[in-house]
């Protein structure tokens, strides 16, 4: 683990301090989320094997569920340097120059998540429009996209707050 990565930090200023709590809780729900669905899994087999009776509609909660936790992981993991860096070629410039260059991959990503931010406002607006259902559960499809787009939209935020910090030079 990163020295960043591994210590608990003292963000400065309150936005720092906000975007670590928005992150932390992001987490701690997508954490709450996956602890659920592992639960009702067990319940599932367990009903399945003793009952012959499952959760009726597994899998779609098991889907919508892990997706919506994925996306809640994203930011605390942007803000804690978490994703796969490949440093072999970067080993050997100095500090600043590879602060700038995680500054610039930090925008990229920034721009990137973004683009599915909005991209999954209008995804998740059609699936409301056209009144798209489970197969199993008749579930409402568009609402699992709420906590996804609010994920997103912290995710684009930390890129930039983690690019700036970056570009500056300073610790995050």
């Amino acid at each position: 683990m990163s020295e960043t990565g591994s210590k608990k930090m003292n963000p400065p200023g309150r936005i720092g301090r906000a975007i670590y709590l928005a992150c932390d809780l992001f987490a701690t729900g997508g954490g709450l989320v996956l602890l659920s669905l592992a639960l009702m899994t067990v319940a599932s087999v367990a009903g399945r094997a003793l009952f012959s009776a499952p959760v009726p509609g597994d899998f779609e909660l098991v889907e919508i569920g892990c997706a919506i936790a994925v996306f809640a992981f994203l930011p605390y993991c942007q803000l804690h340097h978490g994703n796969v860096v490949v440093d072999f070629f970067t080993l050997r410039i100095s500090r600043r120059m590879r602060n700038r260059m995680d500054a610039v991959g930090g925008l990229v990503f920034g721009l990137i998540s973004a683009l599915l931010t909005w991209r999954l406002v209008l995804g998740g607006y059609d699936m409301y429009r056209y009144g798209e259902q489970t197969m199993i559960l008749g579930l409402s499809r568009w609402w699992g996209f709420i906590p996804m787009v609010a994920s997103l939209a912290l995710l684009t935020l930390v890129c930039l707050y983690t690019c700036q910090r970056q570009w500056s030079n300073r610790e995050l």
